[in-house]
């Protein structure tokens, strides 16, 4: 009899493994409990898919929080092997400006729709609108909509997603399956972060801080645009300071964000463009310096009103605006997590340590990464390195 895969959650990284383990004769099982495959990879598609990122290996593998955890799939599944795979499906790509690498169409449902029909051909089963409601070594209970059942697999693949938009289906519920100390506790990533602002700033709300320099740590800036919200603050410049961001209130300090508003004039160049005569209005004198209206708002919003006249302490302040914050948004409204199951609780092969049958991969693992393609690219590499784990422990099971 042929051996029974399963695998939980028809997300990226559970399409990857099952269909290194499609090129074997085996039957494989994919439960999903949304009415259809891929949600959330879909809902990043509906802005353009951002699948991958062209630059070198080495550099890409330190955008990961556990790079030499990651490192050796990523090196084996990376972005050329990406862009080859979408080929192998009728779909072309691109790189853009930036490095990101695009569908030349820029969805992900023709992506989606190939990746799928080529599965189907090859043997995979798709179950929708299945739920796993518990696990206990090789056996799994699913729910649908009109019965509950118990089925038995020689291996189990968990692909069940984070907790962030849990409405696409990846909701945590397979945490009850583990115990506490497998699990790295969840904490949003790629989130916007929460500034209580004064009812002056609702003008300045969807409008851009552009070209501005930030960061946590001065020796680790970050340059481009930032979105002010009703919220706070939100772009994927405020996404690549996240993990610093968390650091500090794990070590329960205050949040800080800091600010260059104009990052291509000196602070000596500024203080001078900022000693005006008496006739000019400080917005005017402001402007003449390079200042927009939104960062005008902004430092009205922070600065105290009786440094605004002194032309060196406002240099001091455009150079380097220290903007105390609240926390992140919800983590259901995060693009990703950091968190999940520990490296510990896993082998080489992500098998878990404490059932042999389950193996874990994509985003319920415990790695983070800010968006640009690095978070899709793990997702795929986990799932394949999954995939293949699963084939190495059927192959020795067989010969025994």
């Amino acid at each position: 009899m042929p051996k029974r895969v399963a695998i939980i959650g028809a997300g990226p990284a559970g399409l990857m493994a099952a269909e290194v383990l499609s090129q074997y004769d085996y039957e494989i099982d994919v439960f999903e409990q949304k009415p259809s495959a891929a949600r959330k990879f879909l809902m990043a598609g509906k802005t353009g898919l951002n699948i991958s990122h062209a630059e070198p290996v080495d550099r890409f593998i330190q955008r990961y929080d556990h790079a030499a955890w990651l490192g050796p799939w990523v090196k084996q599944w990376d972005a050329q092997w990406i862009q080859k795979w979408m080929q192998g499906l009728g779909i072309e790509s691109y790189i853009g400006s930036s490095g990101r690498i695009f569908p030349i169409e820029m969805k992900a449902a023709p992506l989606l729709r190939a990746w799928l029909k080529r599965l189907m051909v090859d043997g995979v089963k798709f179950h929708y609108r299945h739920r796993c409601v518990d696990l206990s070594e090789n056996q799994l209970m699913i729910e649908n909509q009109t019965q509950r059942f118990n089925a038995t697999y020689d291996a189990i693949i968990l692909a069940c997603g984070a907790v962030s938009w849990s409405q696409l289906g990846s909701d945590g519920a397979w945490q009850q399956w583990l115990s506490k100390n497998e699990i790295e506790p969840f904490q949003a990533s790629n989130a916007g972060v929460l500034k209580t602002w004064s009812p002056f700033m609702q003008v300045c709300f969807g409008q851009p801080l552009k070209r501005v320099n930030a960061w946590v740590h001065p020796e680790q800036q970050t340059h481009g645009d930032i979105i002010i919200t009703h919220y706070g603050f939100e772009s994927g410049v405020i996404y690549k300071l996240g993990r610093n961001l968390r650091a500090q209130l794990a070590q329960k300090q205050c949040l800080q964000l800091h600010l260059d508003l104009l990052p291509d004039i000196s602070i000596d160049q500024l203080e001078k463009k900022l000693q005006g005569n008496k006739k000019q209005s400080l917005t005017n004198l402001w402007r003449k310096a390079g200042l927009d209206t939104v960062k005008i708002n902004l430092l009205r919003e922070i600065v105290e009103k009786s440094l605004w006249s002194d032309a060196k302490q406002m240099a001091q302040q455009i150079k380097q605006l220290s903007i105390p914050l609240d926390g992140f948004r919800p983590i259901e409204e995060a693009i990703s997590c950091a968190g999940g199951v520990k490296q510990s609780a896993v082998s080489p092969q992500l098998q878990l340590q404490s059932n042999p049958y389950v193996f874990c991969c994509g985003e319920m693992l415990d790695w983070d990464a800010p968006t640009g393609g690095y978070l899709l690219t793990a997702c795929f590499a986990t799932g394949r390195a999954a995939g293949e784990g699963v084939y190495q422990r059927l192959k020795h099971s067989l010969i025994r």
